[in-house]
Formats: structure tokens, sequence, C-alpha cells
């Protein structure tokens, strides 16, 4: 691609120190070679930052839990790509998932956000018995997730800043809204991020508050009609 630009895997990590240490280095082992890694630690009080200050990434510790939103725009704020992904700390890139987005982008450079596959797994370390009680992991489709796109910084900044307040949806959020600002976008059919299922998963561990997708819906229709 033109100019060999740089790209930066922004993580925001909440109490994630078991599985931190993967994601920084599923996104150092990238074989594009032009990658920075900004991790901000949300409150975590299990040692995050430790991790995260062992390793080769721009870092920065919230005092206090403010929430995935809040998380991820300090960490956009402190990122220097031209291009961004997020990746929750849960999770792993594969090896060639940005030389292959930016491949994308180099064929067609109208294109604002390139999105992609993902594919599930059932993290190692959770009991059979508590495996049992996780949903069963999807092999592979079509995706959304934060971690999948690679997105141009100029079409983050035109979408805004993730939604501060919300316990869950926040990715479905700012979708919605990039969605209804027309990005030009495209959809590979290749496995760009690995989704890990445990027991801490967010969804899970904010289940009480799956009503606020209900007010995600209702923001993105009063938009509508307040536009039309």
């Amino acid at each position: 691609m033109p100019g060999d630009p740089l790209v930066s895997v922004v993580i925001t990590v909440y109490n994630g120190a078991p599985y931190l240490a993967e994601a920084i280095e599923s996104a150092h082992a990238q074989t594009w070679p032009h990658v920075e890694v900004v991790v901000v630690d949300d409150g975590s009080d299990d040692g995050s930052d430790e991790v995260a200050r062992a390793h080769d990434v721009v870092f920065e510790r919230l005092p206090e839990r403010a929430g995935i939103g809040a998380a991820r725009n300090r960490a956009a704020s402190l990122a220097t790509g031209a291009f961004l992904t997020f990746l929750d700390a849960d999770d792993r890139l594969p090896p060639d998932k940005l030389e292959v987005q930016l491949a994308e982008f180099g064929r067609d450079p109208t294109l604002d956000v390139v999105y992609g596959q993902v594919t599930e797994f059932v993290s190692p370390d959770v009991s059979p018995e508590d495996a049992a009680r996780i949903r069963p992991a999807v092999p592979r489709s079509q995706s959304h997730l934060a971690g999948v796109m690679l997105m141009r910084r100029a079409a983050y900044d035109r979408v805004g800043p993730w939604a501060v307040g919300l316990r869950v949806g926040t990715g479905v959020e700012w979708y919605m809204r990039s969605a209804e600002l027309g990005l030009r976008t495209t959809m590979l059919d290749h496995v760009l991020l690995e989704r890990r299922l445990h027991t801490a998963n967010n969804g899970l561990r904010e289940a009480e508050h799956r009503s606020q997708y209900l007010s995600i819906v209702k923001a993105a229709l009063d938009r509508r009609r307040a536009g039309s």
C-alpha cells in the first residue's frame, strides 16, 4: 500500500490480566510491519497495568473505571496511526489481519472501513463445567465487531467518539452511527478476529444492562426521524 501507513491497534482493558498479554502479542505479531499498540487500563485492580507495562505499548491507566466508551475515546486520542482497529483485551488478531485489510484499501482507495469474518473459541482455561454453560463457539461468521474492522482515522473522526455511559452495546451504537453517515465499507471473506468465550465476557458480566440495547435502537430511530 502506498506510504506504508502506521496502524494503531487500540486495546482497552478492565480486569483482563489473564488474557491481555495474548492480545498485545497478537498485535505485535502482525505481518504488517508498521504497528503501534495503545493500551488504556480502565481502572483495573487485577494487575492489568503491570501486564501492559511489560510490553512495548503506549500505555495509560485511568484512575477509576470510566467504562469502555470513555476508555476507547482516551486510547483513540493517544493513537497516531492513519488507520485504527479496536481490540478487546481478551481477544486475538490473526497474524495477517492488517496486511489483508490494508491490501483491500489499496485496491479501493475510496473505502472508509473494511470488515470481515470472526471465529470464536472457548478459552482453554475454562473448566468443562463452565464451558457447558457458555454458548457454543461459532466457527466463522460475518462481523462488524470493533476488533474485526479496520478504519481510516479520518472515518473514525467523522463518526465521532464512542458513546460514554453504556455498559453494553457500545460497538453496536457506534456502528449504527457509522452506517447512518454512509461510510464506504466492504466485507471480506477472511477471518480477521479470534474472539474468546469465557465466563467473564462483557456480555455476561453486564447481562443486567441488556435493556440498554433498546435505548440504542430508540436513539437511532430518533435521529432518523429528526433527519427526515
